[in-house]
């Protein structure tokens, strides 16, 4: 290519480029090897790497798993992670905290979350303490004002400063996992503050000036689908979808974890699961739930599902009411497909 440029320029009458001068033109443009990226140290390795870690430690991701997480910790942008409740978006973040030894720091969201939560918050009963001893060791009567001044630069420091999960992820000193969990609770107001944080790195708190992370936290931001996140907030991150695992992933989990259980048996449950998933409930079942069951029917001692003990075992698996008559139903009119 780039002699076809040279023999076009001669062509044309213009002066080809000097000796070296196209190898600056390579290093210039955008994504030449010479000035690509170089990686970042990581902790997992590699995408198959990661998948091995995350598999010692119980977790059984997929190669897109394992890939958008190493790509998360490359690259130092959130991962969002969405899909149905109950499919191992928690799990993950706290799978990947496990398996490389960084400590993990979570944020539980929910409606009425604020800044004092999930930021930082002053020590106000401390502070008081602190106002009160000073009147007291003092002269009778009003502070002044250079005493009063020395007392409120006393109280907004490091010692009345209480550090919320946002804040603590942002100071640690270790790199650390942050998970963000069912972030499509947060109110609009409070997505906000966390996009600010999340876009640098940095909390600014009036009485103390800015703080900077020293080190970027792996971070995991969970959502359940309930309501649409801002364009914003999804343009800073990585994004991943899990859903509901096939018959065979399920069966595996199931034996990984639960020692002992049969081929059969846990075949048997994976297949129920998931042909409940197919009916209209108001809540499908979990992993979790699936794991449950396997439990459930491992210590009955049971070697193979019947109608009746589908039937008798259904609570375990559903939670409405309505839910468990209508699959009842279904199974008693025939074996569900």
């Amino acid at each position: 290519m780039l002699r076809l440029g040279l023999r076009w320029a001669a062509a044309a009458g213009l002066q080809a480029p000097r000796e070296g001068a196209a190898d600056r033109m390579i290093d210039q443009q955008p994504g030449g090897s010479p000035s690509a990226q170089a990686p970042r140290p990581s902790r997992l390795g590699s995408p198959e790497l990661t998948a091995q870690g995350l598999r010692k430690v119980g977790y059984l991701p997929n190669e897109r798993i394992a890939s958008v997480v190493y790509l998360g910790e490359q690259l130092a942008k959130p991962v969002l992670v969405e899909g149905p409740a109950g499919t191992g978006k928690t799990e993950l973040a706290k799978s990947v905290a496990l398996m490389s030894g960084m400590r993990l720091i979570r944020l539980q969201c929910y409606e009425g979350l604020d800044e004092a939560k999930a930021l930082y918050e002053w020590n106000y009963k401390k502070q008081l303490l602190r106002i009160q001893a000073g009147q007291s060791s003092g002269p009778p009567g009003p502070l002044d004002a250079a005493a009063w001044s020395d007392l409120e630069s006393d109280i907004f420091s490091e010692e009345f400063l209480l550090s919320r999960p946002l804040l603590a992820a942002i100071r640690a000193a270790e790199p650390v996992v942050l998970l963000i969990d069912e972030v499509d609770r947060l109110e609009v107001e409070t997505e906000a503050l966390l996009l600010e944080v999340l876009s640098d790195y940095q909390v600014s708190i009036p009485e103390l000036g800015t703080i900077t992370a020293t080190q970027t936290p792996l971070v995991f931001l969970t959502s359940n689908n309930s309501r649409e996140l801002s364009e914003a907030l999804k343009r800073r991150c990585l994004y991943l979808y899990i859903d509901y695992p096939s018959v065979e992933r399920e069966q595996e989990i199931v034996r990984r974890r639960v020692p002992g259980i049969g081929e059969r048996l846990a075949a048997q449950v994976s297949g129920l699961v998931r042909s409940l998933r197919q009916i209209d409930l108001k809540k499908r079942p979990s992993v979790s739930e699936t794991i449950d069951l396997a439990n459930t029917l491992f210590l009955l001692g049971a070697e193979e599902i019947t109608p009746q003990l589908a039937v008798d075992t259904l609570h375990v698996l559903l939670k409405y009411q309505s839910d468990i008559e209508k699959a009842a139903a279904e199974l008693t009119a025939g074996p569900l497909t």
